[in-house]
This record gives C-alpha cells, structure tokens and sequence, in this order.
C-alpha cells in the first residue's frame, strides 16, 4: 500500500482496471490456446482428485477438468462480449428513440421495457433459445434481445436530460441539424453510460448463459461450456465427486466478480462526481 499512499484514487483505480483487465485477457486468450489432446478423453485416468498433474481433478471420462474450464471460459467470454455488445447497441438506438422521437413512440417503447423487465430473464431467454433450435444461435439471440431494457432506461433519461441544455439549443438556433446534434452533442455524452452498461451486462450475459446450457437449452453437450460441465457434474455429485461441480463454479464466480470489479471501477473514472478524487 505504502507503493501507492502518493497517488490518487483515479491512478489506483486506473492501475487496477488495468490489472483486472490483464487477468480477464489471459485467461480467455488461454483458454482459446489450448489444444483438442488436452481435453481429449481418458478413461485411465477417470474420477481422479484434484493432485499437481490435475488441479481439478479429472471428469468421469478422465478429462482435465482445469484446461476444460479455461476452454469453457472462453467459449462463455466469447458468448457474452457478442451479447453483451449487440444488446448495449440495441439499448442505445432504443434509448435515443423513445427520448427524441414523438409521444407515442416514447409511450410505445416504455411499454415494451416494462412488459420486458416484468419477466424473469431466465424464463425469456429459454423461450427465444427453444423456439430458435437452443445451440449458439438461440442462446445468442435470446441474451441479446432481453438484457438491453435497463440501459435503454439509462441512455432515455440522459437524452432527456440532455436536450434541455443550452449547447443544444445553441446549436439548434444555429441551424444545425437533428442528426448532427445528435452525433457531435448527444452520442459523445452517452458514451460512458454505453461502456460501464456494456461491461457491466457482461456478467450478466455469461451467468444466463451457464445456467441455461446447465438446463439443457443453451450450448451442446460435445462443448466444453461451464454450464454443460455443472451439469455433467451433478451425475456425480452424490458419489462423492464434488470437484467436477465445486472448482469450475467457483471459476465462473470469481471471472463474474472481477468483470463486476472492473465495471465499477470504470464508472467510478468516468463519472465527473467522482473522476478526480
């Protein structure tokens, strides 16, 4: 600590984001390197502890359970960034409508928020990965179309918000455009709202997708997803192997709390209240 009693929260906070940022980096790039032979099943060594050739034991058909996880990570990282940035896109083009476009768009659109956040993400994201054939594609589409409700909330309020301010009628009594306002005034000010609503849906979009491959909806079984492992693992669970279910979660948990981490952190740099602390 005494390294950096000299500096102020925003460098900490920098240095920090940046050492989260690391760690997230590695593992997914990690993940995405190991080879097929890796994961590769071995009934020779099946059912084994965890030890120092295995750190996580070895699954019911003798695979590593440690570079299965690190490949499962990355598939659910993949998965995740590709929700997560096609609903924060959704958020914003929705949010921008309902705030500069007529009543009733503005009516239309709440409406459709609420009739959105009245049912459980869960049960959504089920509905759409069934009715689209479940695999990637329907776990993909059925994340994104049902996590953008909340930041759309966020991004209307700031336009709202942000239209009544003097820039903006400055620039209209100059003759600018909707549509240049709308790029030079209102996008950059939404920008930090779009990034911490981004990083901070990631975590959000991998738990859906853990648990819905976990219910047998999302990912199949041939991958190495975190939710297809904690399925696998509840087989077993009442024999006494508690390491195919207690080390990949505990993963899971810890890569969602440092995205979560690392989500606070940035709004913390980016909003103006608390940016120069």
């Amino acid at each position: 600590m005494k390294l950096f009693r000299w500096k102020n929260r925003r460098t900490r906070t920098l240095c920090y984001m940046t050492l989260l940022g690391l760690l997230l980096l590695a593992a997914y790039l990690f993940g995405l390197l190991i080879p097929e032979e890796a994961v590769a099943t071995d009934f020779m060594n099946a059912k084994l502890p965890p030890s120092l050739e295995h750190p996580f034991g070895t699954d019911s058909l003798g695979r590593d359970l440690f570079f299965r996880t690190l490949k499962g990570l990355s598939v659910s990282i993949t998965v995740g960034i590709f929700a997560s940035l096609i609903s924060a896109v959704i958020a914003v083009l929705v949010g921008v409508a309902a705030a500069v476009g007529s009543k009733w768009l503005d009516n239309a659109i709440c409406f459709v928020i609420d009739l959105f956040m009245g049912v459980p993400h869960t049960v959504l994201v089920l509905l759409i990965s069934f009715a689209l054939g479940r695999g990637l594609k329907g776990l993909l589409v059925g994340i994104a179309v049902t996590h953008w409700t909340g930041l759309a909330r966020v991004i209307r309020g700031e336009v709202l918000t942000l239209r009544n301010h003097p820039f903006v009628a400055v620039s209209r009594r100059l003759g600018k455009s909707s549509g240049w306002i709308l790029r030079h005034h209102l996008l950059p000010h939404l920008l930090p709202q779009f990034l911490v609503g981004l990083i901070l849906m990631f975590p959000h979009a991998i738990l859906h997708e853990a648990s819905i491959s976990f219910l047998g909806y999302g990912l199949s079984p041939e991958q190495p997803a975190i939710g297809i492992i904690l399925s696998e693992s509840m087989k077993y669970l009442s024999a006494g192997l508690w390491w195919p279910a207690v080390f990949p979660g505990l993963t899971l948990v810890l890569i969602v709390l440092l995205v979560d981490k690392f989500g606070d952190n940035l709004k913390r740099i980016l909003d103006p209240y608390s940016a120069q602390e």
